[in-house]
This record gives structure tokens, C-alpha cells and sequence, in this order.
């Protein structure tokens, strides 16, 4: 019933639906924002669900419904949660802001960093009671098809306040028991810098050499990957976030690791020629450095070259 719906995800990519999966499984009442939807109407998703390590046969997908609501009947929304790409957040959300009602709470759950910093004026702004939280997922998901996608690994989520009014007790406690492996984290802003660090490292390089991420592992991008630490940590701490460079350091080679035969987000844009988000990962970076009088030379180069790459 859509009527009912008091949660609204801003989004349908793999990350929007596999949430959408994990609150449906968790009674909550989801729905989707329809792009161009012209009335609110049901759609059947399908999931496929990790595989553990006892299954020997085939997993089946499963079917669910979920309604696609139009932008004119969001009025009993409580809270959004934003997974678009991050380049899309401003001109996705931005005339969604006077469809919600005064205490809707917005949440962002992206890769890279920047949309928050232009959202907070717009939500403040209103004074209607509304807030902004961020939050970030390792959670591991593939789509296969536009409504049918495959968790493919396990991850921490961690979710955290950052301006206007907090998010109830209600819906933290939701979003907690919804989804596995996740936290509420005080100090959100830290987390996102640490995961800013990871894709910073990762994603261009993959993009530029055409390469799995396993492959950062070689001694040839040991130097490139710490010039790119090292700039982000000196920025983030004129930012007033102290990061700890050996945890970053440890923490990229791990991911490295982990994820040795997978290709990042950045390298699949780049074969698909899709915009990548470069802009808000080593374009973040730089920006945040001009913004403090800062140089940071190893991220604006992989920033122009995989700008150059994508044209």
C-alpha cells in the first residue's frame, strides 16, 4: 500500500536496491522515487542472495514488490536514503526538497565526497525541522538486469549525523536492524574520509592501467599510492579530521587484497564510457586542497587523466 510507505529510496542501482531488499525483509515500509514515473504504481524486483559456503546448488533469485512513488505523493515520507551516484545527488534531490514534508530526513549513502557540503545550506535553509546524515557501505552487490540484482559480499555500513535535526530513535533503529554488519558512528565525516581514501587509491588507477585491483598489489604503484595518501591525510587534517596515514596504508592494501580479482566501479565506468566519479573521489581531494591554499600534484593528475580518459 503505498500509502503507508514512510520510507523513500532516491535511487534503484544496485546499492538502492539491495537496502531496499534488507528493509523490506525488515518490515519496514520502502519505496522507490519514480525518475519519470507519472503515478505511483508496484514493481516486482528480484534478489539473489550471498551464497554461503554449505550451498552446493544453484541459488534462485527471489521476487518482491515495491512501489515506485511519483514526486507529488511523498508527503508521509519520513526518510529518504540517496544512492545515486554522487555527481547526480544535487539535481536528483534538490526538487524532491519542497515535495517533502517539513520533518523528513534526508540520508546519503554514496561513494566519494562534496554533494553533503552543498545539500546542508539548502536543508538548513528550510528550518523546517529536516537533517542530513551520511553514511558509507562496503557491501558487496551486483545488478544483473534493471531489477534484478546479486549480493556478492558482506561489508560494514556505518551511518552517522552530520547537520539539522538528528534522525529519530526510530528510524536509527530500523536502518541498525536492517541491515547486517552496520553501525551508528558519532563522527560520521572521519568514516567517509577513510573510504575516500580507499577509492582515491584504488578506483583511478584501475581506470587508468586497465587492470583488476589485485594488480596495485605490484611494487610499480607503491610510490603513486602513497602520494595519494599522503596528500589526502594533510588535507583532510586542514579539514579538521586527523586520519592515521599507517591504518589508511594498511587499510588500501587490504581492500587490495580482498578484492584481488574484482574491477572498481571507476574501471567498469570507463569500459561502459559512463561519467565516473572522479570529481567527488581525487577531484574532492583538490578541491578541499585550493580551498586550504594546499597542493596536492599526484591527485590532480590522476584527476585530469581519467577526466581526459572518460571525454
Amino acid at each position: 500500500m503505498t500509502h503507508a510507505v514512510d520510507i523513500a529510496i532516491l535511487g534503484a542501482g544496485a546499492v538502492g536496491q539491495l537496502i531496499c531488499r534488507q528493509l523490506t525483509v525488515a518490515g519496514m515500509n520502502v519505496g522507490f522515487i519514480g525518475r519519470n514515473a507519472l503515478e505511483s504504481s508496484q514493481q516486482v524486483l528480484s534478489f539473489t542472495p550471498l551464497a554461503s559456503a554449505d550451498d552446493h546448488q544453484q541459488i534462485q533469485a527471489i521476487p518482491y514488490s515495491v512501489p515506485i512513488l511519483t514526486a507529488d505523493a511523498l508527503g508521509n515520507i519520513r526518510l529518504v536514503i540517496v544512492c545515486v551516484k554522487a555527481y547526480q545527488v544535487l539535481d536528483a534531490l534538490s526538487p524532491l526538497l519542497k515535495q517533502l514534508p517539513s520533518q523528513c530526513h534526508i540520508l546519503l549513502l554514496h561513494n566519494g565526497m562534496g554533494p553533503h557540503l552543498a545539500l546542508a545550506p539548502l536543508i538548513n535553509a528550510q528550518a523546517n525541522g529536516g537533517g542530513l546524515s551520511l553514511g558509507t557501505t562496503s557491501q558487496g552487490v551486483l545488478r544483473q538486469a534493471p531489477w534484478l540484482i546479486k549480493q556478492t559480499g558482506q561489508g560494514l555500513t556505518q551511518l552517522g549525523h552530520f547537520t539539522g535535526a538528528e534522525l529519530t530513535e526510530h528510524y536509527r533503529n530500523a536502518l541498525l536492524a536492517a541491515i547486517p554488519s552496520s553501525e551508528w558512528v558519532d563522527a560520521i565525516v572521519p568514516c567517509l574520509w577513510q573510504k575516500l581514501a580507499v577509492n582515491a587509491a584504488i578506483n583511478p588507477l584501475t581506470a587508468l592501467y586497465q587492470c583488476p585491483n589485485g594488480k596495485l598489489a605490484e611494487p610499480d604503484f607503491s610510490e603513486m599510492i602513497k602520494g595519494i595518501l599522503d596528500e589526502l591525510v594533510m588535507v583532510a587534517a586542514h579539514d579538521g579530521v586527523s586520519l592515521d596515514q599507517s591504518f589508511l596504508h594498511d587499510r588500501v592494501y587490504q581492500v587490495i587484497r580482498l578484492t584481488a580479482g574484482n574491477f572498481s566501479s571507476m574501471h567498469q565506468d570507463i569500459a561502459h564510457q559512463r561519467r565516473t566519479e572522479i570529481d567527488q573521489i581525487n577531484g574532492y581531494i583538490c578541491e578541499r586542497a585550493q580551498a586550504h591554499g594546499l597542493s596536492t600534484p599526484v591527485n590532480a593528475e590522476l584527476w585530469a587523466r581519467v577526466k581526459q580518459l572518460a571525454v
